[in-house]
């Protein structure tokens, strides 16, 4: 059985998910996506704030007040100066209505109690309406859902594909479904709320007990400073519900996921499973078995209802979905429910979070996801390096560790739950990012993500209210500077940036497109980083370097993270790629692929490769072997 899974493993590997191939599709799998050999890029895009133009900036500053950014912001220029930067996927962050402060009573939208709301704005992650979307968004709020429509297929017609979120494992506290399709039922509307569980119950209760709302830490009062009969300490909920984090308690803490409920996947509060198991062969089962072993089962409410929510949005054209914190919900849950995707749709784009490593191939061989972010292993270290402290050699275990699953680990060095790059907290300077990006961008067949002003170095210091400096708040109404100048009043053309910031887009432009048309970067890898630590003067743990080939379409890739020093080194080709690309003794030309401006000779001799390079400070280069 071991090694029939390890054959699997490989398979899966070889074969690749959606969207994207992953290095040969000579052994492809049935099933999950077409044989396409190239990289896909996410764009992630916090919606409400990128076509915002507003430069005001008040902490806890209304929607009026600081702006706020529309579907319509999202027009063919926009979306042309996106797909120009590399991009093949959008994930259009905070689509779903979630409750927010604002009156919308007119269009038959009750108000949302601050106190049980973070920030004006309101986190993405307390929906409060998942077949409908945030009515912010909106030129005109009654065709809200008309209005998202229309950016599904301007997105399709510049040849992008579209994901949006879906947040399984809790909403918001008041949730209120108003154009439910025929037979849906609101969450908890046929709950029996005597009980701490029952199956069917979409959520966990504490009977006899009533909702209160924490005690505030620090100062901390809703909406600020504003002093409104709206923040009163109270909000009605009877019986208290088990709270999205999975507190158990009447009255979370301050630091709790308190302005949501937890929903029940029928596990108990012992953390027993009250459904069918999936049998370890599913693991080695393609979607279609999925699809048939939960056809005949009975499942939990909660699952129909996700499952009900994920076909709607397949149905007007959305392409994928990012799950958020998909390991606080069962893995047989996702069997279910991806499987039904990928059966309507097998190039589904399927993203989850999930940070435990050694949930990393339960999710994804069982739970059928396509891609889980590469955050606690590729991300930190690339981080701990970029901050001057951890060494690239980890580079290389980390990638090794990863071998079997390396295709489904998606890349990023940012996105709305991490620092920006350029903020003090991180390193404070979008620049130290360029080789971390290359290596990050190229070092493997999986995905690369990238979220919305990095490119242009956004440090994320604003003082927004209820988020906090270093990262974009998500919770409040709040420009984005370094993105607002390149916006330049909604020409999209990088008008307003300094020389600094476009010098740093052009590097992203560069980088990104090159690595959606590489057949190298969907093929084999190898380091070089330890042969040349071992042999070459004056090589060491700042530099990594590797190489990446597909048939006669060979990379060398070397990055200097130092930002002070200047490496002049006589790197080595190790005698093992040497005979694997063929090489014979002689003189081959490099083609630099990102400038282009410095396309030395590799020297093969004695069965090794020598090149004379010079890195400067940040450098990166991809070298193009010439045949």
């Amino acid at each position: 059985m071991k090694l029939v899974r390890i054959v699997f493993i490989l398979l899966i590997v070889l074969g690749a998910s959606c969207n994207s191939d992953a290095p040969s599709s000579k052994n492809k799998k049935e099933s999950n996506s077409p044989n396409m050999k190239k990289k896909a890029v996410v764009y992630q895009v916090f919606t409400r704030l990128f076509g915002n133009t507003e430069t005001n900036n008040k902490p806890w500053g209304t929607k009026e007040e600081n702006g706020v950014g529309k579907f319509s912001d999202f027009d063919q220029k926009a979306l042309m100066a996106i797909k120009n930067l590399g991009v093949t996927h959008i994930w259009y962050t905070g689509v779903p209505h979630h409750a927010l402060i604002g009156d919308y009573t007119q269009y038959g939208i009750s108000n949302d109690d601050p106190d049980v709301v973070k920030g004006r704005a309101g986190s993405p992650y307390a929906v409060k309406d998942y077949y409908n979307v945030n009515p912010d968004l909106a030129d005109n709020p009654a065709n809200r859902l008309q209005e998202f429509e229309a950016l599904i297929e301007r997105t399709h017609n510049m040849g992008l594909k579209v994901i949006i979120d879906i947040v399984p494992n809790h909403i918001a506290r008041k949730y209120e479904g108003k154009i439910n399709p025929e037979g849906v039922d609101d969450f908890g509307a046929k709950d029996d709320t005597s009980v701490v569980y029952s199956k069917h119950n979409n959520f966990y209760y504490i009977p006899g007990e009533e909702f209160k709302v924490p005690n505030w830490q620090d100062g901390y009062s809703p909406l600020g400073e504003e002093n409104t009969n709206k923040e009163d300490g109270k909000f009605t909920e009877i019986p208290a519900k088990w709270t999205g984090n999975g507190s158990r308690l009447a009255q979370p803490n301050f630091n709790d996921w308190y302005e949501t409920v937890k929903i029940n996947y029928g596990v108990r509060p012992d953390g027993t499973k009250d459904f069918d198991t999936l049998p370890e062969a599913y693991a080695n089962m393609d979607y279609q078995a999925h699809y048939n072993f939960w056809k005949e089962k009975e499942v939990p409410d909660s699952w129909t209802k996700f499952k009900d929510i994920a076909l709607y949005w397949q149905e007007k054209g959305v392409d994928g979905f990012r799950y958020d914190m998909a390991e606080m919900v069962p893995v047989e849950f996702w069997s279910y429910l991806n499987s039904s995707i990928k059966v309507k749709n097998p190039d589904a784009f399927l993203l989850a979070e999930v940070y435990n490593p050694s949930l990393y191939r339960e999710y994804l061989f069982k739970g059928k996801m396509d891609y889980l972010y590469d955050k606690v292993e590729l991300y930190d270290s690339l981080k701990h390096i970029m901050k001057g402290y951890g060494w690239t050699d980890h580079i290389h275990t980390v990638q090794s560790g990863m071998k079997d699953i390396e295709h489904h680990m998606l890349h990023f060095l940012e996105n709305h739950d991490e620092q920006r790059i350029a903020s003090p907290e991180f390193v404070g300077n979008a620049a130290l990012a360029k080789p971390a990006m290359v290596v990050s961008a190229t070092l493997s067949t999986s995905p690369t993500m990238i979220y919305f002003g990095q490119e242009v170095g956004e440090d994320g210091s604003e003082n927004a209210g209820f988020g906090s400096p270093s990262r974009t708040s998500i919770f409040d109404y709040i420009g984005v500077p370094a993105h607002q100048r390149w916006m330049n009043h909604k020409k999209f053309d990088g008008g307003l940036s300094t020389d600094e910031e476009k010098a740093l887009r052009d590097f992203y432009q560069r980088l990104l497109n090159f690595t959606i048309t590489s057949e190298a970067l969907m093929g084999e890898y190898q380091e070089t980083h330890y042969y040349n630590k071992e042999n070459t003067h004056g090589y060491d743990h700042r530099i990594y370097s590797f190489v990446r080939w597909s048939g006669e379409d060979r990379l060398l890739i070397i990055s200097n993270f130092d930002a002070e020093k200047t490496y002049q080194i006589d790197f080595k080709l190790p005698p093992e790629i040497v005979k694997n690309w063929k090489l014979n003794s002689g003189e081959f030309l490099l083609q630099e692929q990102l400038y282009g401006a410095y396309n030395p000779t590799l020297m093969v001799d004695d069965e090794v490769g020598r090149v004379d390079l010079k890195l400067a400070p940040l450098e990166s280069y991809i070298f193009k072997l010439n045949p």
